[in-house]
């Protein structure tokens, strides 16, 4: 499977509000930024995003990225800290890519659509298997949690086990997206996999501000990496922004885990007991995904996007991917 999907908290959706964009044409977008005195010289070429909408675009002089969030997921408060956290990284001199400020502001609104304009910016895929990059991206990660260390959100809901088991647990349960012949099956590994998960996930230390969705497709390798996309950024463990980035089997990801946080160290103390969590995060993630795309299949983009999601083989597969999960977590785990 090659999406990876993002860590949207589910639980604040508001299934009464169509967030399906289908009001979002070419005149609208092209409106709503010359409502903030933006003049498209080219066409929009629409980039790969699900939660949102994602155009790029030239005026006379740059190049620029325009999003268009998802409305009833994010309000404007949660939204705001997100911009606010990428303004006070790249003002400490973490690259990545921050909304740019426009008349004051960073969060624009036009015909009941809430938009941000970003620098468009280039680059190669960040390579998992290339520990010379992994240390780069400890170093990298290390900096930037200690920053986010310094203050908390007080809008965006933490990484829990609510937001990313018990709830996403009921919506599948009420989804009519999983087979009625599986479903026996797979509520009978996917229970005891959410049961186990939440008695495991019992984070130590201090919760921080997160990137929270630090996989290779975030990051842009540009003489060293660049992060992207902090939409799913919360409070959390700091072992969340490094175990997405771990493959292969497990003395390859010890040695991966290790190369991330020799480096980490350099800048920030990583707190080693975290790495207890890193099958419960998995896990999570698991649930979660299954969760976000039935919840988002009557979005028209879903179903063309996933349509293997609706067959029985995709189910079939889940059913053995929570058991091998079930085993991943009666394991003992990664330690440094």
């Amino acid at each position: 499977m090659n999406v990876i999907p993002p860590t949207t908290d589910a639980s604040t959706l508001d299934t009464s509000v169509d967030f399906s964009f289908s009001h979002l044409n070419p005149d609208v977008i092209l409106d709503a930024l010359a409502s903030i005195d933006i003049q498209v010289a080219t066409g929009l070429l629409a980039l790969n995003s699900y939660e949102n909408r994602v155009y790029q675009f030239a005026d006379d002089y740059h190049r620029y990225v325009v999003k268009f969030y998802r409305a009833g997921r994010w309000s404007d408060e949660q939204i705001q800290e997100e911009h606010d956290f990428a303004l006070e990284l790249a003002a400490n001199d973490i690259p990545l890519v921050a909304p740019s400020v426009i008349h004051g502001k960073t969060l624009h609104h036009y015909a009941n659509t809430r938009f941000a304009v970003f620098p468009s910016v280039g680059g190669r895929q960040f390579e998992v298997d290339n520990l010379d990059q992994l240390e780069w991206m400890g170093r990298f990660i290390g900096r930037m949690h200690r920053v986010a260390q310094t203050k908390s959100f007080a809008h965006r809901a933490p990484l829990n086990a609510h937001t990313h088991l018990a709830t996403p647990m009921a919506q599948l349960r009420n989804s009519i997206l999983v087979p009625a012949h599986l479903q026996t099956a797979f509520f009978a590994i996917l229970e005891p996999v959410v049961k186990l998960t939440t008695e495991l996930y019992q984070p130590s230390g201090d919760l921080i501000r997160l990137h929270g969705d630090c996989h290779p497709g975030n990051i842009l390798w540009r003489d060293g990496p660049s992060f992207v996309d902090l939409d799913d950024c919360r409070m959390g463990p700091a072992i969340q922004d490094l175990w997405m980035m771990l493959s292969g089997d497990r003395h390859q990801q010890f040695i991966q885990l290790d190369t991330l946080v020799e480096a980490y160290d350099e800048f920030h103390t990583f707190p080693t007991e975290q790495t207890r969590l890193i099958e419960p995060l998995r896990a999570m993630r698991m649930v979660h995904y299954m969760a976000w795309l039935s919840e988002r299949w009557q979005d028209p983009a879903f179903p063309q996007a996933f349509p293997w999601f609706a067959d029985d083989k995709y189910w079939e597969g889940q059913i053995l991917a929570l058991k091998e999960q079930m085993s991943a977590l009666q394991e003992p785990s990664l330690t440094l």
